[in-house]
């Protein structure tokens, strides 16, 4: 049963969070039946009054019984959707590193979006990439099945966001709806690499995680300021292991990798990006390797728990054969083989 506005905001003004009010709130506005000013009052009142686990828990459970998802044979699939948002404006590491995970064989379900706050999010790098968007949400578990990883692009399995859209947009800050991505993936997956655009929210968005079934999940913060594993300042992990969640902080030397610098993986346009990953994917030592090597590493570890630097020597040796570019050219086929109407 969705809520009145009157009934949710009435119930943040006397103090206190209260899940349910939430999830009511989440499902009113998910169905159209609050207009843009209760949107945006709700929100901004939520923010004010704290955002709490189990009220993001709460936001995510509404979100998720109204996406599209994605059927598929994967079990061990995972993802390495972060919040966005930390400002740096880098080359898509997580997309990179979601490629180089899969050419190694473990499924990736990559959730993602457009560009909000960088010049280009993973759809767009995509894109520019010659990866087709339009391929029907009900139709990305053949991708996954047939390549070992699909993109699953949120405005697509998400069609309730459009009720949100305009109103964050016109407010321009971050409200719970920029940590709910990692949430609600539409493939359901239990294994995630998550990196988050703010420390404090880092806890909290690994007992979310944990609330929500995961089995086994990483979410980084790095101390120069990264919402990606640093590949020169240690970078601070909360790990999700089973319904628990404990803290520790990594290096590269955790990964068998010296330390380089972050300014390495500074982007730039969808089309710029595109090239190094190009690059990178072909089999080319790049600036941005150390850093991408960092992220896949930790996908590989966190899906398959490999040690830390047996999985950086993994992904390197695939990288250095040109096994992502392979896998990239074979996603791109599918794709553009399965966009079209099904017989």
């Amino acid at each position: 049963m969705t809520a009145t506005f009157a009934e949710s905001f009435e119930s943040l003004a006397r103090g206190g969070v209260d899940p349910n009010v939430v999830r009511r709130a989440f499902d009113a506005i998910l169905a159209g039946a609050w207009s843009s000013a209760q949107i945006a009052a709700f929100l901004g009142a939520l923010r004010i009054a704290g955002e709490p686990t189990l009220a993001l828990v709460a936001a995510a459970e509404a979100l998720r019984a109204a996406m599209t998802t994605v059927s598929h044979s994967h079990p061990g699939a995972i993802d390495t959707c972060g919040t966005g948002g930390d400002g740096r404006g880098t080359i898509n590491v997580s997309t990179a590193a979601a490629v180089l995970v899969a050419a190694v064989g473990v499924p990736v379900a990559k959730h993602g979006n457009r560009s909000v706050s960088s010049r280009s999010g993973s759809a767009d790098v995509l894109e520019a990439l010659g990866l087709p968007l339009d391929v029907p949400p009900e139709r990305q578990g053949e991708v996954l099945d047939e390549v070992g990883i699909a993109f699953l692009l949120a405005t697509a399995h998400h069609p309730a966001l459009r009720h949100a859209a305009p109103v964050r947009r016109e407010l321009g800050v971050r409200t719970m709806f920029n940590a709910l991505g990692p949430l609600v993936n539409p493939a359901r997956v239990t294994r995630q690499v998550v990196g988050v655009y703010d420390d404090a929210l880092r806890s909290t968005m690994a007992e979310a995680l944990a609330a929500l079934g995961a089995e086994h999940a990483w979410v980084c913060r790095s101390d120069d300021g990264l919402d990606e594993i640093s590949p020169e300042a240690p970078t601070r992990v909360s790990v999700v292991r089973n319904g628990t969640v404990s803290e520790i902080v990594v290096v590269p030397g955790d990964f068998g990798l010296p330390v380089s610098p972050a300014k390495a993986i500074d982007g730039g346009s969808p089309e710029e990006n595109a090239r190094a990953l190009e690059a990178l994917f072909r089999g080319d030592e790049t600036p941005a390797l150390p850093a991408v090597v960092l992220a896949a590493a930790a996908a590989l570890h966190v899906a398959r728990d490999i040690p830390l630097d047996e999985a950086a020597r993994t992904v390197h040796d695939a990288q250095r054969r040109g096994a992502g570019a392979e896998l990239l050219a074979r996603w791109k086929r599918a794709a553009a083989r399965l966009r079209e109407p099904s017989a």
